[in-house]
């Protein structure tokens, strides 16, 4: 399988290149965004793609937004992304981008946590809450929260970390009319998705949305959506109340970095063995053929 570290199309204006997306201008009103293959973990990039990853990300989103467009309006135009590039420069989008509505990004992510894991678990072991949010006593590691929790995060900029924030400061940035809405709407998206997923033998444990307006002030949905990155998708045969389950995502490659005691989590990043990359890859793809029951579309 062909892999894409980095996009070079050069019939579109560049805006940026993401951890993982590489946006381009269509017009004043459409953004082309394209899917890569590169892997950040501790928010650094990873010198070595997961081939097909971006396809799988790409793919998983375009599920979702199909699955959950009753909920909100989302950035998707319909465009064929080959229709926007040079025809020598088709073959770095086949799959892996979409052409969407250029919004104005709300700059707070809206997580969703349906489980007590990851960051929460330690926050909780702490301070018995998540965020602020103040949770029953005698909770387990990677137990099911009583109802979902909404916990908001600040965006920073590329290579810093997101920043959580409390519900009440995310009013005070955006306004308690959105920030209700975006509250609820990500909560609904997650019941949703979680409710299907389970259907797949998949439990969807926490994940993140982000959402934009477009020139009328009207809410979309955007970005990524319920992806192996955004998201932490558990198998339900392995899972147990107490300790952590396996994951649908770059856990091997988070687990490998852990064991690094000579890594500070800060760029440069390490090499990552091709063990690491191949058991990656097969996560992915393992993913995204259990949630929707189909292989990865490969067009090559």
């Amino acid at each position: 399988m062909n892999s894409l570290y980095k996009t070079t199309i050069a019939s579109l204006p560049l805006l940026g290149h993401g951890k993982v997306r590489d946006n381009y201008a269509v017009g004043n009103d459409k953004i082309l965004i394209v899917t890569t293959d590169r892997l950040s973990a501790f928010d650094v990039v990873m010198n070595e793609p997961i081939p097909g990853k971006g396809m799988v990300l790409n793919q998983m989103s375009d599920f979702w937004f199909d699955k959950l467009g009753h909920i909100v309006p989302n950035h998707l135009t319909g465009i064929a992304p080959e229709s926007v590039v040079a025809p020598d420069e088709v073959e770095q989008v086949r799959g892996r981008a979409v052409v969407a509505k250029k919004l104005k990004p709300i700059m707070v992510e809206a997580v969703v946590r349906g489980y007590i894991i990851g960051s929460g678990w330690k926050d909780y072991q702490e301070t018995g809450s998540i965020c602020g949010v103040t949770l029953p006593a005698g909770l387990q590691q990677a137990e099911k929260l009583p109802e979902p929790i909404f916990t908001p995060a600040a965006k920073a900029d590329l290579g810093e970390h997101d920043e959580n924030i409390s519900y009440q400061e995310m009013e005070q940035r955006i306004g308690a009319e959105l920030a209700a809405k975006m509250r609820d709407t990500a909560i609904a998206l997650y019941k949703a998705a979680a409710e299907y997923a389970a259907t797949r033998g998949i439990i969807i444990a926490d994940t993140k949305f982000e959402f934009g307006l477009d020139d009328n002030g009207v809410m979309h949905l955007m970005d990524e959506v319920l992806t192996a990155d955004s998201s932490r998708f558990w198998p339900a045969d392995s899972y147990r109340p107490g300790m952590s389950p396996p994951s649908f995502d770059k856990q091997f490659v988070r687990d490998y970095l852990e064991t690094l005691s000579d890594w500070g989590k800060t760029a440069p990043p390490p090499p990552l063995p091709h063990e690491v990359i191949d058991k990656t890859q097969a996560k992915y793809f393992e993913a995204i053929e259990r949630l929707t029951g189909k292989k990865l579309a490969i067009d090559e």
